[in-house]
């Protein structure tokens, strides 16, 4: 046997390199392979960048920096099949960093990683390209480009994958996805509900709580609800209620039921099968806050349907609403109130809570959670609106304490809705005045100079409500709340200027109020509303008359006229034309002025019971204008004197025997008249009536500045006028004939004023003298009517009117040119009367005052026109 010889190996290619193995232990080595053309030294690569990646999110950054991701992404096309799983592993991690995400979005990998859900691709591949895009989606832009690429479809077919995994991350994504409308919709026209209603047969709970919250959004749309009616899915929300071992799904799964409830014929079903009965006791039986809150919000969303609210009311549904209001939890106390608010658009349902619920809403009112009193609140005033038991309910149960002190609230909803209870409430008398017991005018003054405009509109709706007697404006007024009022009418909002507008038209009613509302320019804001078109209403244009109407004075000098209607009062001053814009002066202020050659200013005041300080009686002849006035007993005393005169032109006492005839200027008070009687033997006619004259002035109260400044003011008081009244009242008034009434009223003005002065002579009338005289021995421009003896047209006119508004005569006082001033009374045709038909419209007759004292003239006729304009 040859021995064997030893066969040498052959020596290597000179053109291949000798295989090398490298361990590196630095990721930058590694990231430098991916460049690598080897697909073996890729797979490895890929393989230990995964597993550093999986370390945490450092490592992520570390990457990131080395600039791993951009030779990955060419990786997602590579041929090699584990190369391409190994590059798709890497981005399931890596996306969850948003540095990462950024990048990916910049580089427009969608469509390569959407590429690898491919049904022929395996499912190590699908569960981490659909990580990838789970982790992307959360982010708007992402959601976009996913979209864009058609991700969808592949994602809804992957739910129905063995691979949980998968299917957690499908549905992950697409709950992410239909946030967005335009994926909503696609998911309707994909057929995804079906799907998705599988999932909530998972063994595994996040899946079916992802499947939830992805009903949950896609709900709210018509469609879906109806894709889901039809597949049986009210009936899997049902089964999930009932079985307390997912009670952690409970939540979710009431959220899909409140949007399903929302569609009546779900409604119909859910009740026809028995399922609303238990929704209802499953609510109100659990113990878990969350659960009664989402079930309660879940009847809110149903119960704006009006079928749906008969339904629930069928039900019972109040009931469990009630107890849910005695919870424990804010949150669910809120959800209830809510619902309640809800509810009770139903008529039925708002009579239910008559009884029951409105006691409990009155505790939330108490509650330290401000949330929980601005459901409370919503829910009364829904309650109490167009329904005064519920309102008399509430009172009762000690609403308006709470109420008024939310108005302090710092949520405006709270506020609103505050204020509207107590303007319902407000409706009854005997609860208004309980409101304003407890100081409800004071309150408003917050809600009045909110920048919010609902809380503005409620709150000046309130205003409204509560300011109906004088008490109440007084307070509104003395709290300084008319000013924020006033500002209100300025409002673009087109409901708080109406509802300003209406409570200004309601605070006018008395003339304190409605002069400080004038000073506040509420009458200028008023008239500029009323000039648009688009910003006038009704109110407005009422509160402007009601502000005229109760503030005769600035009506009188802006528009020169007077209806019967308006009826002068005590106060009453003629200032004379005024242009509109112009701001007429208090009488306060005109009374302190010093006298100056401006026309004078007619004071019209019969109060004669107010009495001066003691230390004040035996001065009354002798006090200045409004720091005390003359006391009652001497007016008194005056008038019961006066009763004892002749009267001249019929004007006489039945028992009076003396015949002395008394002129026009006769009204001086008692005592000074007898003391006058006195002095006046021995003298002239002409220097008895001087005498005469000049002792009256000094019955008048003298000027302003006498007297203690801290006293409070009057208006100067008038003896003279009080006796006219008196006088006119006693011999005019029982007079059963109009037209004699007219006559003899005129003629007694006339008298007052200086008698007839014929056409001719009228120029010789020197009033002028008479009224400077009166001035300046009053020292103020300030001139009370009675003192007039000697007066023009604009004179006559007012007294007139003032008298004949005393007792019943009416008349309208009409302001003319150069100092001309009417009366114009409506008189219905004699001959007419007693014929069968409709009456012809009252005629208008002028009253002469001048020149043939108690003459009654057509308005328009010639003789009317020579009256007027001469």
């Amino acid at each position: 046997m040859g021995k064997k010889i030893k066969k040498e190996a052959e020596p290597p290619p000179k053109d291949v390199f000798d295989p090398l193995t490298i361990e590196s232990k630095k990721a930058a080595t590694v990231v430098l392979m991916l460049n690598s053309p080897e697909e073996e030294i890729l797979a490895k690569a890929c393989e230990a960048i995964y597993r550093f990646a999986l370390k945490g999110e450092e490592n992520k950054a570390t990457l990131l920096e080395l600039g791993a991701v951009e030779p990955l992404t060419k990786l997602l096309t590579h041929e090699d099949k584990i190369v391409r799983r190994n590059a798709t592993m890497i981005f399931g991690i890596l996306a969850s960093n948003n540095d990462v995400k950024k990048l990916l979005r910049e580089l427009d990998v969608m469509s390569s990683v959407i590429a690898q859900l491919a049904p022929e691709e395996e499912v190590v591949i699908h569960e981490f390209a659909s990580l990838c895009l789970a982790n992307m989606s959360a982010e708007y832009t992402s959601k976009v480009q996913i979209f864009e690429h058609g991700g969808l479809e592949p994602l809804i077919r992957l739910l129905a994958s063995p691979d949980p995994d998968v299917k957690k991350n499908s549905i992950e994504c697409i709950y992410n996805l239909v946030q967005d409308f335009q994926c909503r919709a696609t998911v309707q026209e994909l057929n995804a509900v079906p799907p998705i209603l599988d999932l909530l047969k998972s063994e595994y709970p996040i899946i079916q709580l992802l499947a939830l919250k992805t009903l949950g959004v896609i709900t709210n749309d018509k469609e879906s609800r109806v894709m889901l009616r039809d597949n049986q899915g009210m009936d899997h929300l049902i089964k999930i209620l009932e079985t307390k071992e997912l009670n952690d799904l409970h939540i979710e799964a009431l959220s899909v039921i409140a949007n399903c409830l929302e569609d009546m014929d779900t409604l119909v079903l859910i009740q026809q099968t028995g399922g609303l009965k238990k929704l209802l006791s499953f609510a109100e039986n659990s113990t878990i806050p969350d659960i009664q809150k989402n079930a309660a919000k879940a009847i809110t969303k149903a119960a704006y349907d009006p079928e749906n609210r008969k339904l629930f009311h069928e039900q019972e549904v109040e009931k469990c609403l009630v107890a849910l209001l005695g919870s424990e939890n804010d949150g669910t106390k809120i959800a209830a109130s809510q619902a309640i608010s809800v509810m009770c658009e139903n008529s039925s349902s708002k009579e239910f809570f008559n009884n029951q619920g409105i006691p409990q809403l009155i505790q939330s009112l108490r509650s330290d959670n401000e949330e929980v009193r601005e459901a409370a609140a919503l829910a009364l005033a829904n309650l109490t609106t167009c329904n005064a038991a519920n309102a008399n309910a509430a009172a009762e149960a000690d609403a308006i304490d709470p109420l008024i002190s939310i108005l302090s609230s710092k949520r405006d909803g709270a506020i609103a809705s505050a204020a509207t209870v107590l303007a319902n409430m407000a409706m009854q008398e005997p609860l208004r005045v309980n409101m304003q017991n407890h100081d409800v005018m004071h309150a408003l003054i917050g809600p009045l100079r909110s920048s919010n405009t609902v809380v503005q509109s409620k709150a000046a709706l309130l205003v409204a409500a509560t300011a109906c007697d004088v008490e109440a404006r007084t307070e509104l007024r003395n709290s300084g709340g008319l000013g924020p009022l006033v500002e209100l009418l300025r409002s673009k909002n087109d409901e708080v200027r109406r509802h300003a507008s209406w409570a200004v038209m309601v605070c006018a009613n008395d003339e304190l109020t409605a002069v400080e509302l004038c000073k506040l320019g509420a009458l200028e804001i008023l008239e500029e509303v009323n000039l648009s078109v688009s910003r006038k209403n009704k109110f407005s244009d009422a509160a402007y008359n009601k502000l005229l109407n109760n503030y005769l004075s600035l009506k009188y000098s802006l528009t020169g006229y007077l209806s019967s209607s308006n009826i002068i009062g005590d106060g009453f001053y003629d200032y004379g034309r005024i242009n509109p814009g112009t701001k007429l002066l208090p009488l306060k202020d005109l009374c302190l002025q010093e006298p100056s050659d401006l026309r004078a200013v007619l004071l019209v005041n019969s109060k004669s019971d107010i009495s001066p300080p003691p230390s004040m009686e035996d001065k009354s002849s002798d006090i200045g204008y409004g720091r005390s006035i003359s006391s009652s007993s001497s007016l008194r005393r005056a008038s019961k004197e006066k009763t004892n005169l002749h009267f001249s032109a019929g004007f006489g006492s039945p028992t009076e025997d003396r015949s002395e005839p008394t002129s026009g200027r006769n009204t001086a008070l008692s005592k000074l008249a007898m003391k006058e009687k006195g002095s006046r033997k021995g003298r002239g006619k002409k220097e008895e009536e001087k005498v005469k004259e000049e002792e009256e002035v000094a019955a008048v109260p003298k000027l302003i500045g006498e007297g203690s400044p801290d006293k409070e003011w009057y208006p100067p008081s008038d003896p003279d006028f009080c006796v006219y009244v008196y006088e006119v009242t006693k011999s005019i008034f029982p007079i059963t004939n109009i037209k004699e009434q007219i006559e003899a009223l005129a003629k007694y003005v006339a008298e007052k004023m200086g008698g007839k002065v014929s056409k001719e002579k009228l120029h010789d009338f020197s009033w002028e003298l008479h009224i400077s005289e009166l001035k300046f021995q009053l020292k103020s421009n300030v001139v009370p009517i009675g003192l007039i003896k000697q007066g023009i047209f604009y004179h006559r006119a007012l007294l007139f009117k003032a008298l004949a508004d005393k007792i019943g005569i009416g008349c309208s006082l009409v302001r003319g040119e150069y100092g001309r001033a009417w009366n114009e009374i409506k008189l219905m045709n004699e001959t007419r009367k007693g014929l069968i038909g409709a009456l012809p419209p009252p005629e208008v007759y002028i009253v002469d005052l001048m020149f043939h004292p108690g003459g009654l003239m057509k308005l328009k006729s010639k003789e009317a026109d020579l009256y007027i304009y001469l």
